[in-house]
């Protein structure tokens, strides 16, 4: 399914990856390519990655990411247990309406394959126009997490925007 806005023009998504490491230069990033193929796939125009540290710099990239009129933004990582993973924290503090069934569905995407899928704390949910969607920082989590968003990613861009919901043919046609 290839992902437009509803008016036909391909989604504007900006792919952020979370890792005080990557960002430190510790590290390359393996993440956030992956999720920018697998948006570009879908037919998103995508910026990024953009890699930051966990904490108040991710809060900085999603509201400025908002301000510049974003469809989507999609965060890979920081979603775990451990004291420095706070992206879920930061997502909460932009986000004006939960979207609690995307981020589920991604946890229970990945569980059978790794048990730990569970641990994942992401969050989805909407500020302004733009529908931000955090990932597990793994490749595996990304590749898991994008293949549920991308069944519903079109459509929920295009309801944000105040798209109508899809009707069924009437019946006899």
């Amino acid at each position: 399914m290839r992902a437009d806005s509803g008016g036909g023009a391909p989604i504007r998504a900006l792919a952020v990856t979370v890792s005080n490491r990557a960002a430190a230069g510790i590290y390359a990033d393996k993440s956030g390519p992956v999720l920018v193929g697998l948006l570009e796939e879908l037919g998103c125009r995508v910026d990024g990655p953009v890699v930051v540290p966990d904490g108040e710099p991710v809060l900085e990239v999603l509201r400025d990411a908002v301000e510049q009129g974003y469809d989507t933004v999609v965060t890979s990582g920081g979603t775990g247990l451990t004291p420095t993973d706070r992206t879920p924290e930061m997502t909460r503090r932009v986000i004006e309406r939960d979207v609690p069934g995307i981020a589920e569905a991604i946890r229970l995407e990945g569980r059978d394959k790794v048990p730990a899928a569970i641990l994942s704390r992401g969050l989805a949910g909407v500020a302004g126009r733009t529908l931000i969607v955090n990932l597990p920082g793994s490749t595996g989590g990304v590749r898991d997490g994008m293949a549920v968003l991308g069944r519903v990613l079109a459509h929920a861009v295009d309801q944000i925007g105040g798209g109508d919901h899809p009707r069924p043919p009437a019946d006899g046609a």
